[in-house]
């Protein structure tokens, strides 16, 4: 079995998930083109009964199963590890089909009377075969995550994300004949064809890197593994409740946008718009450097519980701040980007200049969303789920309660929706920091934080500048491109020369650091 360091683990996965949010930012663009903002409020409208019904599949198990694996593997005891692979594929096995059959039935009730609008049905229909196929994926991937595997779950993201794309174009376009809605639930087939599709190849590496046999004496250990049920429970219910509360956060968000934009006297088919323009074009991209703090997050469970179980607190400081400053170093380049050429962007990618507002104000609040997956990762390894939990909890409430009234006033409307998301993922933020600095007396450097804002500013001004003077030479596309170029460029040299990242570091990157 390949086990990776923490560092290579995470850039395997950052590399990993760079191609696959590539991929899914041009899915996403090939859905807008063809079903326009109505049909991508309608797909996006959907998307979070989805997340709900997977978050209660799950269980929280997969960073359950990461953490004791993870523990398990140091160790040394193999029988522990088949034990919790068993039990978790009996749980969520279980749940999967109770969950996708609710689903199903309670579909026509949520599309009508939460969503405001009925449509919504048809993909809500289309996505729910990809319940039990998550569920089981994810205990695999937290069997391979626990082994500091990091190259199943990398390869898999990547294969999903292409059959995702191979499919999309067509299916949305076969049914977009017979209505918008049927256009979005062409989009969500294409979504569970991807997720099967990475489900194979995950069990096919299983069977090919597995040093026992599952089947052998399956419901002997289901029977003997009360104790096991009751250490996956003790990390997996505090945080499936923060997925649950962030889960729950999201089903309610569009509900709750609709709602108070219809107080604000904004018509039903508007808000559905303005909801997809929110929810379809800013946020996937205020989310897009995410794959690098996710990174972080699955790579830090592991190696943080490793680092517990022996209890080497120097190193859990460590690698904790390593994740944030490379969480703060790649953020601090996509904040600049989305800030500065929010316009062109949003312009060229969804043909929607306009939505930039919405982009300038959320992106330099965004850094701090970047720092939140570390920070949970780290209170999941120290067994902090609960507190973690009770943080994203406080913040949905904040969130949800702040979009409802800032979204039903007319002069503010779907821009009350942003500045209430906004909100809600900053305070989240706060307290998980606020629970480290008490748990473990956990410190930041702000030395760190003083050169990334430099570096920020400096390559803002200067790709901002290029821009400006690239006006008159070149398309809005090359200009756009050939900015960002340089603002990047400019960025990274600035890191690198503020020794923001060390040569060290580096030299541990798979593929490029034998050359430092």
């Amino acid at each position: 079995m390949t086990k990776q360091t923490f560092l290579k683990g995470a850039v395997i996965l950052i590399l990993a998930g760079f191609i696959t949010r590539v991929l899914g930012f041009i899915n996403k663009i090939i859905v807008a083109r063809i079903m326009g903002a109505e049909g991508v409020g309608l797909y996006m409208m959907a998307v979070p009964t989805m997340l709900l019904v997977m978050t209660l599949t799950q269980l929280g198990l997969p960073v359950a199963i990461s953490k004791l694996v993870a523990e398990a593997d140091t160790e040394g005891d193999r029988s522990k590890i088949k034990q919790i692979l068993v039990v978790s594929l009996t749980v969520t096995g279980i749940l999967s089909v109770i969950f996708t059959t609710c689903m199903v039935m309670i579909a026509p009730v949520i599309s009508s009377n939460f969503l405001t609008d009925s449509r919504a049905f048809y993909p809500l229909i289309a996505i729910s075969p990809i319940v039990p196929i998550v569920a089981l994926s994810s205990v695999i991937r937290g069997y391979f995550q626990g082994l500091q595997n990091m190259k199943p779950t990398a390869y898999s993201q990547v294969i999903e994300q292409i059959v995702r794309i191979t499919f999309v174009a067509t299916l949305t376009s076969l049914f977009l004949p017979y209505g918008i809605e049927y256009a979005a639930a062409g989009a969500m087939i294409s979504v569970v064809l991807g997720e099967l599709a990475s489900l194979i190849f995950m069990v096919t590496m299983f069977k090919r890197r597995k040093t026992f046999r599952v089947r052998r004496r399956f419901f002997s250990h289901v029977a003997g593994g009360k104790k096991t049920f009751e250490d996956l429970m003790v990390i997996a219910i505090p945080t499936t409740g923060s997925r649950l509360i962030g889960s729950l956060s999201l089903f309610f968000e569009p509900i709750v946008v609709a709602q108070s934009l219809a107080l604000a006297g904004v018509a039903t088919t508007l808000a559905t718009a303005q909801y997809g323009e929110l929810a379809g074009y800013v946020i996937p991209m205020i989310l897009l450097p995410t794959f690098i703090t996710y990174s972080l997050s699955v790579s830090l469970v592991p190696a943080i519980s490793e680092a517990a179980i022996v209890k080497n607190h120097e190193l859990i400081h460590y690698r904790l701040g390593q994740a944030l400053r490379f969480a703060l170093m790649s953020g601090g380049v996509a904040v600049v980007i989305l800030y500065v050429f929010a316009e062109p962007i949003m312009d060229l990618v969804y043909d929607a200049p306009t939505v930039a507002g919405y982009l300038k104000i959320m992106a330099p609040f965004s850094l701090f969303l970047y720092f939140q997956g570390p920070l949970q990762a780290a209170l999941q390894a120290l067994n902090l789920a609960k507190s973690a939990m009770m943080n994203s909890l406080i913040g949905a409430v904040v969130k949800t309660a702040t979009i409802f009234i800032l979204a039903s006033r007319p002069e503010l409307g779907i821009m009350g929706a942003a500045l209430g998301v906004v909100l809600g993922f900053i305070l989240v933020t706060i307290l998980h920091f606020a629970t480290l600095v008490k748990a473990i007396s956990f410190t930041i450097n702000l030395r760190e934080i003083v050169k990334v804002i430099m570096a920020m500013i400096a390559s803002g001004v200067i790709g901002f500048t290029l821009w400006e003077v690239l006006t008159s030479y070149y398309s809005l596309l090359w200009q756009t491109v050939l900015s960002i170029i340089a603002t990047s460029v400019t960025y990274f040299i600035l890191v690198f020369a503020l020794k923001i990242v060390h040569r060290s570091e580096i030299r541990k990157f798979p593929y490029i650091g034998k050359f430092f």
